[in-house]
């Protein structure tokens, strides 16, 4: 799928794969692997049904294993800490040992409907947005716990990522009403918005005040901006560390939680409604 820029030529991709995804959802890159993980929902987004799996590729758009862990039900966000690679599964949080490919926990998060994107701290807790109860959690050890909640702090919380001490959220807005709703593409165009949360304090700081649309991925640039995706709007933002923010690209198709190998400026994108991944060079759209 291209990626028609905001000013200049349109963004080719690097390359696409299609054929092995079922509604394919997010896209993460692990560095300590090299390698490129996509979990596809395979089904409703909140089914119980054991067809989701996580596919791994090789960062140059090889297919290494299609369906490298199945037995998921509609897996979603993918994070990792170390060698262990975390997924949401509508209400719960799963972790995987990379080397083995096998799952090593399933922690069940007390009172989650839909558990959307996940991220990891230093300290090894995952945080999971819930977009049905505008709520984030935190899971450790095990157990899981409220980090923040309420449509006035987390609107309906989709994207999330740790960055240093502060967790960053992209929401979807509260147009919708629910957060499925959003992902349906139904109603009146979502007003998300870009929040940090100090991990310690939780004390609450908007990112920018710029219309960002329904955020789904969240990933630094590498020069302390954020690169997001809005999956209602279909498209590829940058926002700057002073909160600037600019339209990289737009597509056709609205890409989901999208990877970002930073030391090569690459996003893998995947597009949910199209079953396909297609990953893309950055460099020149954001000099």
């Amino acid at each position: 799928m291209l990626f028609a820029q905001a000013e200049g030529p349109t963004l080719q991709p690097l390359w696409t794969l299609t054929g092995d995804f079922a509604a394919p959802e997010s896209a993460y890159y692990h560095a300590g692997s090299n390698a490129i993980f996509v979990s596809s929902i395979s089904g409703q987004i909140l089914e119980k049904d054991g067809n989701g799996y996580i596919s791994r590729l090789s960062p140059d758009g090889k297919m290494v294993s299609a369906k490298w862990l199945t037995g998921l039900n509609a897996p979603k966000g993918i994070r990792s800490v170390g060698g262990t690679l975390w997924v949401t599964d509508i209400d719960e949080v799963v972790s995987i040992d990379i080397a083995t490919a096998k799952i090593t926990a399933r922690v069940k998060v007390d009172g989650a409907q839909f558990l959307n994107d996940l991220a990891t701290g230093p300290d090894g807790t995952v945080y999971a947005s819930d977009s049905n109860l505008a709520r984030i959690y935190a899971v450790k050890d095990g157990k899981s716990s409220v980090f923040v909640e309420g449509t006035e702090q987390v609107d309906i919380p989709n994207g999330l990522l740790v960055d240093g001490t502060r967790l960053i959220l992209g929401t979807i807005g509260t147009t919708r009403g629910r957060g499925q709703d959003a992902r349906r593409g139904a109603g009146p165009a979502p007003s998300g918005h870009l929040y940090a949360f100090d991990l310690k304090t939780k004390q609450r700081t908007q990112l920018t005040k710029d219309a960002v649309g329904g955020i789904d991925g969240i990933e630094p640039d590498g020069s302390g901006g954020l690169l997001i995706t809005d999956v209602i709007g279909a498209r590829l933002l940058h926002v700057a560390a002073l909160g600037q923010t600019r339209v990289l690209a737009k597509s056709s198709g609205g890409g989901a939680d999208f990877g970002y190998i930073v030391s090569k400026r690459i996003a893998v994108v995947p597009f949910l409604n199209a079953n396909t991944v297609s990953a893309y060079d950055l460099t020149a759209a954001l000099k």
